[in-house]
C-alpha cells in the first residue's frame, strides 16, 4: 500500500511500539492522527495530530462516528493499543480480565465494524492490527492477555477472508518481546533468566511499515519465536515440553511479582 500523503489513525500511538510507529509513518510521509484518551497537552511532530478516542468506552462507536465527521479522509486504522498483566489467573482480578477483553479485543472489533464499511464505499482502506507471539502461543502467566490475542489473530483472519472480495487490506502484525515500558521490572528479569530477545520498538515498527508498503497480510517477527508458532500449531505437546522445563522458573517470577 501507498503510505505518502495517506492519513492513518494510530491508536495506542503515545508509547512504546506505537510511537515508534508514528515516527516510522512520518519518515515514510504519511499524516498520522494519534489517538489517546486524553489527547490535549501532547507534544507531537509536524505531520502528526492528536485526537481523543477512549478504546475502553461503552461508546466507542459513537467516538469513532464524531471521529470520522471530522477526519473524513481516514485512509487507514493502526490498532496497536493494548494492555496487559503478568500474573496467574487466581491473582487476576475480574477487572483486569474485562479491562483487557475490552482493550485487546472489542475495541479491534469496533473499530474494525465501524471502518470497514467505509473503506469499502471509498474503494480503498488498510486495517493493520498488532498482536502478538502470545497470540499464537499460550504462555504462563498470561492467560488472559493471550486469550486475547488469540482471539484477535482469528478475528483478523476471519475478517480478511471476509472483505477478500473488497480493496480494504487486512494486516495482523505479531511482535515477540519487545522493550517497552509495559514491561514491569520483573517481566524483564523472567525474560533475562529465560534467555528471551527482546526487540526495540523502533525494530518492531520499521518491520509494521515495510509489511504494510509490501501489502503482506500476516507478520510474525523474531526467531525462534515464528518457528515456534508452527511447531505450536502443528506438534503443540513438543511446545508444552518446552514450556514444563521453563515453568519452575516461571513460577518463581510469578511468585516474585505478586509480593511485590
Amino acid at each position: 500500500m501507498q503510505l505518502r500523503d495517506r492519513r492513518f489513525l494510530l491508536l495506542g500511538g503515545t508509547g512504546g511500539i506505537g510511537q515508534a510507529l508514528m515516527v516510522a509513518l512520518l519518515e515514510e510521509g504519511a499524516r498520522v492522527l494519534v489517538a489517546s484518551r486524553q489527547s490535549e497537552g501532547l507534544q507531537l511532530p509536524e505531520g502528526a495530530s492528536g485526537v481523543q478516542l477512549d478504546l475502553a468506552a461503552a461508546d466507542l462507536e459513537q467516538q469513532l462516528q464524531a471521529l470520522t465527521d471530522v477526519w473524513p479522509d481516514i485512509y487507514g486504522v493502526i490498532h496497536c493499543a493494548g494492555q496487559n498483566r503478568f500474573a496467574g489467573l487466581a491473582q487476576t482480578s475480574v477487572a483486569a480480565i474485562d479491562s483487557q477483553l475490552a482493550v485487546n479485543l472489542r475495541s479491534p472489533m469496533v473499530v474494525a465494524r465501524h471502518f470497514a464499511s467505509r473503506f469499502s464505499a471509498a474503494g480503498e482502506g488498510a486495517l493493520v492490527f498488532v498482536g502478538s507471539t502470545f497470540g499464537s502461543i499460550g504462555f504462563p502467566g498470561y492467560t488472559a492477555y493471550c486469550a486475547t490475542k488469540f482471539g484477535l489473530r482469528g478475528f483478523t483472519e476471519a475478517l480478511r477472508r471476509e472483505l477478500a472480495d473488497t480493496p480494504i487490506k487486512v494486516l495482523y502484525a505479531a511482535p515477540r518481546a519487545t522493550a517497552t515500558s509495559m514491561n514491569t521490572d520483573v517481566v524483564n528479569r523472567l525474560n533475562q533468566a529465560l534467555g528471551n530477545a527482546v526487540d526495540s520498538p523502533e525494530r518492531v515498527a520499521r518491520t509494521i511499515v515495510h509489511a504494510m508498503a509490501h501489502d503482506q497480510r500476516r507478520c510474525f517477527m523474531g526467531w525462534p519465536e515464528r518457528l515456534f508458532v508452527i511447531l505450536n500449531s502443528v506438534l503443540p505437546r513438543l511446545v508444552d515440553r518446552a514450556m514444563f522445563k521453563q515453568l519452575p522458573v516461571i513460577r518463581r517470577f510469578l511468585e516474585s511479582g505478586a509480593s511485590s
